[in-house]
C-alpha cells in the first residue's frame, strides 16, 4: 500500500459506517473512525484508529488530516430522521450541507483526492417510474431528501473546480446486520421497520402499526426496496477501488432490485423468530409512495457490485441474530 492508503470513515460508529469500517479492515485496510458520538456507538468502532469529534470543528479536523495519512474519505455523517427534517429544517442543513462542506474543505487543503457519499433514494421524490434509475427527476419533498442532494451538488462542483474524484451512492432500504453478530442496527430513537418489528417480537413494543392498507399493491401495503447493509458495505468498498482505477466520478443507486411489502417483511420476520407478531391497521401516513424500488443495474456493470444478501428471509435472520444480542449485551447495561 501507499503512504495515502487510509480511509478516514466520517460516521463510523454508526449503522453502515461500522460495517464499512469492519469490511475495509477485514481486506487490510487501515482505517480511522471518526464520530461525535451523538447517534454512533463507540462500541461499533472497533476496528481501526477512532478520533472523536464534530465535522463542525476546523481545527479537530485539521489536527486529523495531520496526523493520519489520508487518501480517501466515506461519508456517513449524517441526520436521517425525515419527520424531524420538516419540523427543524435548520438543524439538517446545519450537519447534513454545512458540516459537509467543512469536511470537503478539509480534505482539499490535505490535498485528499477521494470520496465516498452516503446519499439517498430521497433525493428523488414521488417516483414516476419503478424501478427508480439514476437518471429520474431529482425532486425530494422533505428537508433530508434536499440536504442529501445538495451535497451531491456541492460535489460536482468541487470536482470541477478542484478536481474531487467522488461517488455517491443512493441507498434505498437498509436493514439486516452483520453476519457475525458484532454489530447491527441500533438507532435511539428506532423508526425503522425491520428493527420495530423485531422489538414486537421480542416483546419490547405490542404491535407493529401498518401505516396503510389499501395501497395499489398485491396485498394493500406499501413496497419497499430492502438492501442488506453489508452489500452496502462491499458496495461502498467497490466505489472505491473505482475511483483509485481511474474511474470517473459518478451516481449509483444501490438497492436489491426487488420490493417487500409491509407485509411480507411481518410474515418473514414471523418465520424468521417463530414468534406472533401483532399488528394494528393505521390510516396512511402523508408523503409515502406505494412502491419504492432502485434500478441498481448501473453498480453491477460499472462498479462490478451486486448483492449477496438478496433473500429476505437471510436480511431478517441477521438482524435477529444481532436484535436478540443487543438487548442481552448492550441495552440492558445501560
Amino acid at each position: 500500500m501507499n503512504d495515502r492508503s487510509t480511509v478516514l470513515i466520517a460516521g463510523g460508529a454508526g449503522y453502515i459506517g461500522s460495517h464499512a469500517n469492519k469490511e475495509l479492515s477485514r481486506r487490510g485496510v487501515k482505517t480511522v473512525v471518526f464520530d461525535n458520538l451523538s447517534y454512533g456507538h463507540r462500541e461499533f468502532a472497533r476496528w481501526g484508529d477512532f478520533e472523536q469529534g464534530d465535522l463542525n470543528d476546523a481545527d479537530t479536523l485539521c489536527r486529523v488530516f495531520e496526523k493520519y495519512r489520508i487518501g480517501a474519505v466515506m461519508h456517513f455523517s449524517a441526520f436521517t430522521y425525515v419527520n424531524e427534517s420538516v419540523t427543524d429544517p435548520a438543524r439538517y442543513y446545519e450537519n447534513n450541507v454545512v458540516n459537509t462542506l467543512k469536511l470537503l474543505k478539509a480534505m482539499n487543503e490535505h490535498d485528499v483526492p477521494n470520496f465516498i457519499f452516503s446519499s439517498t433514494c430521497a433525493t428523488y421524490g414521488d417516483p414516476v417510474k419503478i424501478p427508480i434509475p439514476e437518471e429520474h427527476p431529482l425532486n425530494p419533498i422533505n428537508p433530508y431528501g434536499r440536504s442529501k442532494l445538495m451535497v451531491e451538488q456541492m460535489l460536482a462542483d468541487f470536482s470541477s473546480a478542484y478536481g474531487l474524484r467522488y461517488v455517491s451512492l443512493r441507498y434505498f432500504n437498509a436493514a439486516g446486520a452483520d453476519p457475525d453478530g458484532e454489530i447491527g442496527e441500533w438507532h435511539e430513537p428506532e423508526t425503522h421497520l425491520v428493527p420495530l418489528v423485531l422489538d414486537t417480537a421480542l416483546g419490547v413494543r405490542d404491535r407493529v402499526d401498518i401505516y396503510g392498507t389499501d395501497y395499489d399493491t398485491a396485498d394493500g401495503t406499501c413496497i419497499r426496496d430492502y438492501i442488506h447493509v453489508s452489500d452496502l458495505a462491499t458496495a461502498h468498498i467497490a466505489a472505491l477501488d473505482y475511483l483509485r482505477g481511474g474511474g470517473k466520478p459518478g451516481v449509483f443507486n444501490l438497492g436489491n432490485g426487488e420490493g417487500f411489502s409491509v407485509r411480507a417483511i411481518i410474515d418473514a420476520a414471523a418465520r424468521v423468530t417463530g414468534r406472533k407478531i401483532p399488528v394494528r391497521e393505521a390510516a396512511r401516513r402523508a408523503g409515502d409512495p406505494p412502491v419504492l424500488i432502485g434500478d441498481a443495474s448501473r453498480a453491477a456493470q460499472v462498479l462490478g457490485w451486486r448483492p449477496v444478501h438478496a433473500d429476505i428471509d437471510v436480511i431478517l435472520e441477521t438482524a435477529w441474530r444481532w436484535h436478540t444480542k443487543l438487548y442481552d449485551t448492550y441495552k440492558t447495561k445501560r
